[in-house]
């Protein structure tokens, strides 16, 4: 229960994902900020208007996947680190999350990918790192993984 432990269960999670699963055919934002706060960066950072949120800023972000590219400049421009960039494939799932942490991950390192409990739910594989000063020190890591984790997975843990 996320009032008691700060972990947001699948139930909560899913009503973030689109409605018709085919949409993450194509990348898009995932929102999973969960309480009202005074807070606004990914809906003035979109630059499809694809986020929310209105006049009052403590009112929880809203995306309309129609506008929704996945472009990820919302998540490295949240604060909260609460959103992610998500999309399904033949083979798998892609996910873009921001990493805060050292040593960076490089392309081609094999991951642990993360659930929100913090236990280590499957493997994955960085494709691609992206830091550029933009970002101001939010790289995005995109990470290859197994397709059932497209709505577990919320890190990365680099393999020593």
């Amino acid at each position: 229960m996320i009032e008691k432990d700060g972990v947001a269960p699948l139930e909560m999670v899913a009503k973030e994902f689109p409605s018709d699963p085919d949409i993450l055919y194509k990348p898009k934002a995932i929102i999973e900020c969960y309480k009202e706060i005074p807070c606004n960066p990914c809906e003035t950072s979109c630059p499809f208007d694809a986020i929310t949120i209105g006049e009052d800023i403590n009112k929880r972000p809203h995306i309309d996947f129609d506008k929704c590219t996945g472009c990820a400049v919302c998540v490295y421009n949240c604060p909260g680190l609460a959103i992610t960039v998500r999309q399904i494939n033949d083979e798998g799932a892609l996910l873009k999350i921001p990493y805060e942490f050292l040593p960076l991950p490089q392309k081609g390192d094999s991951v642990n990918v993360i659930n929100r409990e913090g236990r280590v739910i499957g493997q994955g594989v960085v494709k691609r790192v992206q830091n550029t000063m933009r970002q101001d020190h939010t790289p995005l890591i995109h990470v290859e993984t197994r397709k059932e984790h497209i709505m577990d997975a919320m890190t990365i843990e680099v393999i020593a």
